[in-house]
């Protein structure tokens, strides 16, 4: 089923939680391929986008914290999937993994290959994987890339073994017509992968006004009981 997220105010004292926890997240390590990861013993949370989507910036914004998930200066050159811990240091409960960020130009061909089969691996074989979280930029829509990113997650959507929460990223560049119509689109097109079992969320999100901020994090405290 897919449902858009929508903003609520006060903020509740389940999003106060959540945004404690997700400001708890400290780094863990990076891989570059899977059997560097650490054992799958704890849910993940994994966040993936095109370059230049704002996956950084959404995951700074979620730990408030300004440089947990380093934005590079050269969109696409991140080669490595990065992990963070979230919970108590002494009984961490779940972990968020940065994935590098797809479809740049600029990058050499033979990286992007590589980097992206050890993507497609952990996305379809990863036992820890609890959700994901795609960013997709909400002036432009899903992108080619990005429906190739979907077909790759949805069976195991579908099946309801992963979570799914869309994040229609700069939603703050956006007037009113524009936002709700990116929204109506990309529930339109997720409405593809739905399914009884299937947990589908979609959100307008910014990670500069923090609009859907506090759904988010309260979205995803939520996940870490996989």
């Amino acid at each position: 089923m897919t449902t858009a997220l929508r903003a609520r105010a006060p903020v509740s004292d389940e999003a106060r939680a959540a945004l404690s926890w997700t400001h708890g997240a400290r780094f863990l390590t990076t891989a570059s391929t899977l059997v560097q990861l650490p054992p799958p013993d704890l849910p993940e949370i994994a966040f993936v986008g095109r370059s230049n989507a704002g996956k950084s910036s959404a995951i700074n914004a979620l730990a408030q914290q300004r440089r947990l998930a380093f934005a590079s200066r050269t969109p696409g050159r991140t080669q490595h999937i990065n992990l963070f811990e979230l919970g108590p240091r002494e009984a961490p409960d779940a972990r968020f993994a940065d994935l590098p960020g797809y479809g740049y130009a600029a990058v050499e061909r033979s990286a992007k290959l590589r980097w992206q089969a050890v993507m497609a691996e952990y996305l379809s074989q990863r036992e820890a994987l609890a959700g994901v979280v795609l960013l997709v930029d909400s002036r432009l829509g899903f992108t080619e890339l990005d429906e190739r990113l979907l077909a790759l997650v949805a069976p195991r959507v579908v099946s309801g073994q992963v979570r799914l929460l869309v994040l229609l990223t700069k939603a703050d560049k956006l007037n009113r017509r524009e936002a709700d119509a990116a929204l109506a689109r990309a529930q339109a097109l997720l409405a593809g992968v739905a399914s009884e079992a299937a947990d589908i969320g979609v959100t307008l999100f910014s990670a500069q006004s923090r609009r859907g901020l506090d759904d988010v994090a309260e979205v995803l405290h939520g996940w870490r009981r996989k």
